[in-house]
């Protein structure tokens, strides 16, 4: 059975197995992984999995052209399966192109739901916080990344270029906390 966990240092092998099996250098959408992230090493990578925390932690100051969010690893028993991220608000480059949710699932593991499961298990997290409606975003080819937004109840905005290249934006509008307010920061 999968589950949602915070990043982790008790995970790192299984992750790098996951990283090599999407392949070295690749984006893994909602991991937060920069370019300059050392996760090769074990103290590289345990400073990674610090700043992943660090980043939900909204009374520590981010990098100007980042916002707080929240990040978890979707995993089964002890093997990595892929992440998932809630950005707290949009800035202008979140706006156009990112989203307040970016998910990956790693090429062995797809197919399987997860990515739709995790979707669904974070939106309920946006909406514990009153986001009332996120964005979500996926580029215009990938075909189950949208399928798996409009199975969540995304609606599509529009479909734009992007710096991310050609992209669909989806909105959700949250229920259940009665809020209509769109955590957007311009």
């Amino acid at each position: 059975m999968p589950e949602l966990i915070e990043p982790t240092t008790r995970l790192a092998a299984s992750w790098r197995v996951a990283r090599d099996d999407w392949g070295r250098g690749v984006h893994q959408d909602g991991s937060g992984l920069r370019d300059t992230d050392d996760v090769d090493s074990d103290a590289g990578f345990a400073a990674w999995v610090a700043r992943l925390r660090r980043e939900a932690d909204e009374s520590v100051p981010v990098a100007p052209d980042r916002v707080h969010a929240s990040y978890w690893w979707l995993v089964a028993g002890d093997e990595y399966l892929g992440a998932i991220s809630l950005r707290y608000r949009l800035n202008d480059f979140l706006l156009r192109a990112g989203g307040h949710i970016g998910y990956g699932v790693r090429p062995s593991a797809r197919r399987r739901g997860l990515a739709s499961w995790a979707l669904g298990a974070v939106l309920d997290r946006a909406r514990d916080r009153d986001m009332g409606r996120v964005l979500i975003t996926c580029a215009d080819d990938n075909v189950a990344s949208a399928r798996t937004i409009e199975r969540n109840g995304g609606v599509l905005e529009d479909v734009r270029d992007t710096e991310l290249g050609r992209t669909r934006r989806y909105w959700i509008t949250l229920t259940g906390h009665g809020s209509d307010r769109c955590a957007t920061d311009h």
